[in-house]
């Protein structure tokens, strides 16, 4: 079966693969936890990620953003020392403040699904050439948009990985099983 080169390498990103990275996913929760999961990725591999996301979710009260929202200075240093994510407090801080404008955009009635879909009215957006880009005017122009609204760890290139995971942009390899798949949660 022929799949994208980076999940050829371990079992975990190939299951990952397979059934997550790049299906459509429309549920505002579960797209703010993968936000916050490639705000942590940045500058590592995302096989760190996925190795310790249940840790993430623990930590962080299973991503709900009205509890993450709460969290003060007591729990930035409980999750300092929390062997089972990264701990970067700068990342940390930001899944807190990120929480919060979550929280704002609902409260002012804007759903985080519909404004992320909303940016892609296209979407997915597929490519076909295999060259797959760190970021594009699209990722710049969400990027933008989500730092507008106060969210924070959230520049072109993390926002282009996240827009490939929860299915906006399809960079699976022309080639892959996966290219061009339907579907989404």
């Amino acid at each position: 079966m022929s799949r994208c080169r980076w999940a050829q390498t371990d079992p975990l990103l190939r299951a990952y693969h397979d059934q997550e990275w790049g299906v459509p996913v429309h549920d505002s929760r579960m797209l703010w936890e993968m936000l916050c999961l490639e705000g942590f990725q940045a500058g590592l591999s995302w096989l760190v990620v996925l190795r310790r996301r249940e840790g993430f979710r623990r930590a962080f009260a299973g991503f709900d953003p009205e509890r993450v929202a709460r969290f003060e200075a007591g729990d930035v240093a409980r999750l300092m020392a929390d062997p089972g994510i990264i701990r970067a407090r700068a990342k940390i801080e930001a899944t807190i403040g990120n929480a919060r404008a979550y929280l704002a955009m609902r409260e002012r009635g804007e759903d985080f699904a519909a404004f992320a879909w909303g940016m892609v009215p296209d979407a997915p957006v597929r490519n076909t050439t295999g060259v797959v880009l760190a970021q594009s005017p699209l990722s710049q122009a969400m990027a933008k948009a989500l730092k507008a609204r106060g969210f924070r760890f959230v520049g072109p290139v993390i926002v282009y990985a996240w827009m490939q995971a929860v299915g906006m942009i399809d960079d699976h390899d022309p080639a892959c099983f996966c290219h061009d798949r339907q579907g989404g949660s």
